[in-house]
């Protein structure tokens, strides 16, 4: 059974007397032909402002969730889901392929279908999407909560990853974005220099995928001012020097000649003794460390000092800081 429905003829002559855009028509022109400066400004700042004011649709795919209005045909109105084949069902059309349209586009395929099909004879169809599921982004990594986040219209770097909870305290300060279908990705640094900030809060696309890594970790233990974990950054290496003074150095009660390094090899651990006294007064060349290691400065005085075990236990539950450089 066919449901025809028409707008009136009428009310379409009427439409069609109506004056397009009489606004734009009633700009009067110069003698001299010449545009006024405000025109020229703004002909000259369309292309500056395409991606602002024509941001790229968001496209439908399966799992997406949509409410379907014909408007005069309630029973062909409805709230459909798209499968995973990219189909909905209508009522008397069946299938309509919707996935890789963005709404409009979808409208004028429902519209298509049900003109074709003499279903509705001039259909008028709205889509309201509920819920772009495919169309979301990934958040993985070191953030607080990684997921999939399902977002509508664009969301710049620093908004997603608020919507994830924010960066780990052992998160890199990098951050890797690719785009979905593509190979390559794109690597920021997140930086606490408000330009560099600004300018690496891109703007994500649907499909995206944020990658927030885990940062190197360097430990100083014992008798420091303050000892933890020192997250590196991304340039990587750092010095004994360098991790001990970020360390606040050594207290008074440090055992300087006694001090160990542990290296993390694939093997284990390696232990190396350290004159840290030398080292502290140029008599000695500096060390560079790497992810894993842990300088251990002992009491003065103990007889014994922790082992390997031992530190790499304290290591573990240690609080953690950055490095300022």
């Amino acid at each position: 059974m066919s449901i025809f429905l028409s707008a009136s003829q009428s009310d379409r002559t009427a439409n069609a007397a109506l004056p397009q855009n009489a606004d734009k028509q009633s700009t009067a022109v110069p003698r001299d032909g010449k545009q006024p400066q405000a025109a020229q400004s703004a002909d000259n700042s369309d292309d500056e402002n395409h991606l602002a004011t024509n941001p790229t649709p968001l496209l439908l795919g399966p799992g997406d969730d949509i409410e379907i209005t014909v408007y005069g045909a309630p029973d062909l109105s409805g709230r459909a889901r798209i499968n995973e084949t990219g189909n909905i069902t209508m009522p008397l059309i069946g299938y309509v392929r919707l996935a890789g349209l963005s709404t409009s586009e979808a409208e004028a395929a429902i519209e298509a279908q049900l003109r074709q099909n003499k279903i509705v004879n001039d259909p008028q169809v709205s889509i309201y999407a509920k819920d772009f599921t495919s169309s979301g982004i990934s958040v993985a990594g070191e953030v607080g909560k990684p997921g999939f986040y399902s977002v509508l219209g664009p969301h710049r770097l620093f908004d997603v990853l608020q919507l994830a909870g924010g960066i780990t305290e052992r998160a890199s300060n990098t951050v890797t974005i690719s785009h979905r279908g593509e190979t390559d990705s794109n690597t920021l640094t997140i930086s606490k220099n408000p330009a560099e900030m600004a300018a690496n809060n891109v703007e994500l696309r649907p499909g995206d995928t944020v990658v927030v890594p885990r940062a190197g970790i360097v430990y100083v233990l014992g008798e420091v001012t303050r000892p933890g974990g020192y997250v590196l950054n991304a340039t990587g290496g750092v010095t004994i020097m360098q991790v001990v003074a970020a360390a606040g150095g050594p207290t008074h009660l440090a055992a300087y000649g006694k001090t160990t390094i542990l290296h993390r090899t694939p093997a284990g651990f390696q232990e190396e003794k350290l004159d840290l006294k030398k080292l502290l007064h140029g008599k000695a060349a500096d060390i560079s460390l790497k992810t894993d290691d842990i300088v251990y400065v002992p009491t003065s005085g103990l007889k014994s000092t922790l082992n390997a075990s031992a530190l790499i236990g304290a290591a573990g539950t240690s609080a953690l800081y950055r490095l300022p450089y």
